[in-house]
């Protein structure tokens, strides 16, 4: 063990540090501290008083324990005690203690302001600075309350000494961020202000700390700063770094000063006044010519200094946007740094050249330096630089270099960091968009994207691709015959199997001249994927088939032997299963034009602003545009046809707005009755010729509460069984060979249940063309809430999983349907007779808790949780 002298003031702390050092292990240090502990407790508890002396050396014990990670649940008396004491060093342990151990909610804060009080108005100048740190070291809301009317005073105050200036003026702040609205300046502003005038410049830096927090709050109060802030840096950019020995750094004469000067000036709009404009605008021009003199010194502390002073001006330029020559000559100095061996100083140059680049002004001389960033995209060993590097790339896009940009941004993307992959995608979308001239470049551009870096291209992406194609005539074709080309590659990412089944699937017919892309071709193309993708996917492709049933009426026959295979309709996935079951019933019945009229051509995307743009703001990366900008850069180069977000794997299922209605009365006259009231149904009705070729039942004066399920129930000449290959469609595929073999009871269900659905789907589809009455949605109610309530689709004792599924589904799916009804109707109101049955008895079923008064989403919601639930069940 060291020796210890005997003038060290402490020798038992020294001692108990030096046994704690020479611990062999951490069990010998536990057994040490907690002999230390239990010895320092017996004396605090002592009927022996103790002097100043021993409080504080055992105190300081328990500041050192406590840093040495060990719990500390006394003591705090005795600090608070010492306190009082009249001698610096008792009273400086016991701030301490305080400030580290004492919780701001603590039942001793009253105590300790007591004496804080005491040593405010003691008007010592070393007992007023250790309460002032002590306050600003809590922060809490007692203190607070206790001081902020009275550290104001003392800050302002012609006798209070500069030390102790200091110290209440970053004490004021630290109470001004925890309790804003306790620190109220009121009076004391103007004098607050006027410190920037005060002759000490340690005072100086920390008021202006203060008035730069309290500006950001309230600026019209603090105003009056921007004269006397311009004309202390004046003052300290003119002179020379002998006239501030004491604040000058390396040679720079008080740069921390000068840089909280310009970032105050940045809380302001240009100064009004022209003189003080002028002025200001001579010291940012002599911080500008500064940063080309050569160093004074080559160590690496002087040039720091100087660049921060050089950025915060940069900033302060770039702020005002007023004045072009700074601008340029501010953009200029950074392409100096472009290259500089200081990774820092590219960092910080790419970054404030991002915003130089949004600037009328400088928009033109950033894009001088575009050689130099695309060169630092590419060698750049820092992936943060380089994420700088293409943030300022898309800053400095614009139509003359659209096309270089985006190739040079597609190329790095190959071997870009997977960090930022997303963010390039998504760049690299809206530039393509933003720009597009040829809109052959940007579906070349977004198929490449796709291609080059698939996982990261998100459903925006895709699907602004389709909502452009969809709105431009002029280029359905050629992204045809380019998703044709770019799916025949071997390996095919997900994403360009969902471009290439939506469009083919609409504009399939636009190629199909060429033998090479022929109609079979292009199936045999899409479908060679299909085992390869996810269920969403696979759905997309199932609705792709059916448009090329309506497209190619030679390929029906191979679509719906893939539809009636085992791996479609019976699939476990209750999407695909319905899809293939509702799609392969649709093609043998539907007659030619039904199916135009269901599966015509998607309508045009309303223009709204553009996903992709959005999401990328909520990155809220430096190189972001808004979305004024954006619907600017339309305007000016020819609009773009944008779309909403929704997917667009709705082109089988949602029906046209230019479609004609038909009557409500032909909505539900399969074989039911008519509502009261409404028209008989027409002999060419649509739904007729879907669902029956010999026409329509007679109406009846009232709806069946079993009729509805009863009709769906009863065999028809076209519910032969899906399970094999017959059909008594003239268009379908021939019969086989072999008779068919007997149903049995499971499977006679299941044929049921299939031709309901079928029946379903297209009620879905012509939901949407004919819901357009109240009539209709309480039509709706009664059958639906008929259908599940009488559970007319009973199971055989050990039904198979099939027939289950069927049942289910068809169950779900009415759910879905009513929920979607009542929830979207123009009409919907909540307490309609059959809303209320229905929603009260889908409750009793699927067990969940619901509002008095729900809204649509929560309707909606409720709908695809019910669905799920009977599904399951």
């Amino acid at each position: 063990m060291p020796a210890v002298s005997k003038g060290d003031g402490m020798r038992g702390l020294a001692v108990f540090i030096s046994d704690i050092r020479n611990c062999k292990s951490k069990e010998a240090e536990i057994k040490r501290i907690n002999k230390e502990l239990a010895n320092i407790r017996s004396k605090f508890k002592g009927d022996k008083a103790l002097d100043g002396y021993s409080k504080k050396k055992y105190v300081c014990k328990l500041l050192f324990i406590f840093l040495l990670g060990h719990d500390i649940d006394f003591g705090h008396m005795e600090a608070v005690n010492l306190l009082s004491s009249n001698k610096y060093t008792e009273k400086q342990i016991g701030y301490l203690f305080i400030s580290v151990l004492v919780n701001s909610n603590s039942e001793l804060i009253r105590l300790i302001n007591n004496a804080i009080k005491n040593d405010l108005s003691s008007r010592n100048p070393t007992f007023m600075c250790l309460a002032l740190h002590c306050i600003a070291n809590v922060g809490s809301r007692e203190m607070a309350e206790a001081f902020a009317s009275e550290i104001p005073r003392i800050l302002v105050a012609g006798d209070t000494m500069d030390s102790v200036k200091q110290s209440a003026a970053l004490c004021l702040l630290r109470l001004y961020k925890t309790s804003p609205d306790l620190v109220l300046m009121g009076e004391w502003t103007s004098r607050v202000v006027h410190l920037l005038n005060d002759q000490h410049m340690g005072v100086v830096t920390a008021a202006i700390s203060l008035i730069t927090c309290l500006s950001q709050k309230n600026p019209d109060e603090f105003k009056t700063c921007v004269s006397l802030a311009v004309s202390r840096l004046s003052r300290i950019v003119s002179s020379a770094s002998t006239d501030l020995q004491d604040y000058t750094y390396y040679f720079v004469p008080a740069p921390w000063l000068s840089c909280k000067l310009l970032r105050l000036l940045q809380c302001y709009p240009p100064p009004e006044d022209g003189a003080v404009k002028g002025r200001l605008v001579e010291c940012l021009e002599t911080i500008l010519n500064k940063a080309q003199e050569p160093p004074k010194s080559k160590k690496v502390q002087h040039s720091n200094a100087k660049n921060a002073i050089l950025f915060e001006a940069i900033s302060l330029i770039i702020h005002y946007d007023s004045e072009p020559n700074l601008l340029v000559r501010a953009c200029n100095q950074l392409g100096q740094f472009l290259q500089h061996r200081e990774t820092n100083l590219r960092y910080l140059a790419l970054e404030s050249m991002c915003t130089l680049a949004s600037s009328e002004f400088s928009h033109e001389a950033v894009k001088t330096h575009i050689e130099t960033v695309i060169n630092a995209l590419k060698t750049e060993r820092d992936v943060s630089v380089r994420q700088r590097a293409a943030d300022l790339l898309y800053a400095m896009c614009d139509r003359s270099n659209a096309k270089q940009i985006v190739a040079e941004m597609l190329s790095y993307l190959e071997t870009a960091d997977y960090s930022i992959r997303e963010e390039m995608v998504l760049k690299v979308a809206i530039l393509a968009e933003k720009y597009a001239v040829d809109y052959s470049w940007y579906v070349d551009t977004i198929l490449n994207l796709i291609r080059i870096a698939g996982d990261y291209v998100s459903e925006e992406v895709w699907y602004r691709v389709i909502q452009i194609v969809i709105n431009r005539d002029d280029v359905q074709g050629y992204a045809a015959k380019t998703v044709f080309e770019a799916l025949q590659a071997p390996a095919c990412h997900e994403n360009m199997v969902k471009v290439g089944g939506y469009i083919l699937g609409e504009f399939g017919n636009l190629i199909a001249g060429d033998p090479r892309s022929s109609p079979l071709v292009q199936f045999n193309l899409l479908h060679s994927k299909f085992h390869l993708c996810s269920v969403p996917t696979r759905a997309l492709l199932l609705s792709a088939y059916i448009k090329f049933i309506n497209l190619f009426p030679e390929t029906k026959a191979t679509i719906q032997e893939v539809l009636r295979c085992d791996s479609q309709i019976r699939n476990s996935d209750v999407e695909l299963q319905q899809r293939a079951v509702e799609y392969l019933k649709l093609s043998s019945i539907a007659s030619t034009d039904v199916l135009a009229t269901v599966l015509e051509e998607m309508p045009p995307f309303p223009e709204r602003e553009s996903s992709i743009l959005a999401k990328l703001k909520k990155k809220k990366g430096p190189g972001a545009v808004s979305v004024t900008e954006l619907e600017d850069s339309k305007r000016e180069g020819g609009e773009l046809n944008g779309g909403s977000d929704r997917g667009p794997d709705t082109a089988a299922m949602a029906a046209s707005n230019a479609s004609t209605p038909s009557p409500s009365a032909d909505l539900l006259g399969i074989r039911s009755a008519a509502p009261v009231g409404a028209a008989p149904t027409s002999a060419g009705s649509l739904l007729v010729d879907v669902f029956s070729e010999a026409g329509p039942a007679a109406p009846s004066a009232a709806v069946n509460d079993d009729g509805f399920l009863r009709d769906l129930e009863q065999p028809t000449e076209t519910s032969d069984s899906l399970l094999v290959e017959g059909s008594g469609d003239s268009d379908s595929a021939p019969p086989s060979e072999d008779p068919a073999p007997p149903l049995s009871e499971a499977d006679e269900l299941l044929n049921k249940c299939l031709c309901a659905r079928t029946t379903a789907f297209c009620l879905r589809i012509s939901c949407y063309r004919l819901a357009s009455s109240q009539s209709i949605v309480r039509i709706w109610g009664e059958c639906t809430y008929s259908t599940v309530t009488r559970r007319r689709c009973s199971l055989p004792a050990s039904p198979p999983q099939s027939a289950v599924l069927g049942s289910c589904s068809l169950i779900s799916f009415f759910v879905h349907l009513c929920f979607t009804m009542f929830a979207n109707h123009k009409s919907f109101k909540w307490g309609s007779l059959g809303h209320r049955v229905v929603f009260s008895h889908f409750k009793a079923i699927a067990g969940f808790k619901v509002e008095p008064e729900p809204t649509r989403p929560i309707l909606l919601a409720h709908c695809r949780h019910i669905g799920t639930c009977v599904c399951i069940s």
